[in-house]
């Protein structure tokens, strides 16, 4: 007898077995497929361009990081009670200083006006 539920489960398990190696074959040629295309994909790309784009985005990235870690560094900052305060305190007093140092007369005034001027005209042109 043929109908046994030893027979029908090793036909079914037979089925399986060859289910299973079906899709692995037809995996492997979908995977050799794949590979093919990307391989003839990258074969006509224009490397030297592709420098000068990777260059572009590793600054791209490498900007985000840093505001990112600068972010970080400022909240940290900001969630300390008194140090906010000192700082802004300190930054009026750095400002307070060069004010007296570079605009008390005239003639610092005028050299801090021609070193404005001059770097605009060395960085604008």
């Amino acid at each position: 007898m043929s109908d046994t539920p030893s027979d029908v489960q090793e036909q079914g398990t037979e089925a399986a077995v060859e289910t299973s190696s079906d899709a692995a074959a037809n995996f492997a040629e979908r995977y050799s497929d794949v590979l093919g295309k990307v391989n003839t994909a990258l074969d006509q790309v224009d490397w030297d361009q592709m420098g000068k784009l990777g260059k572009a985005t590793g600054i791209v990235v490498a900007v985000c990081v840093v505001q990112i870690l600068i972010k970080g560094v400022l909240d940290t900052i900001n969630l300390m009670p008194i140090l906010p305060g000192l700082l802004e305190l300190l930054g009026l007093v750095v400002v307070g200083q060069w004010s007296w140092h570079n605009l008390t007369t005239s003639d610092k005034r005028n050299a801090v006006v021609e070193n404005l001027q001059n770097l605009r005209k060395e960085y604008l042109g």
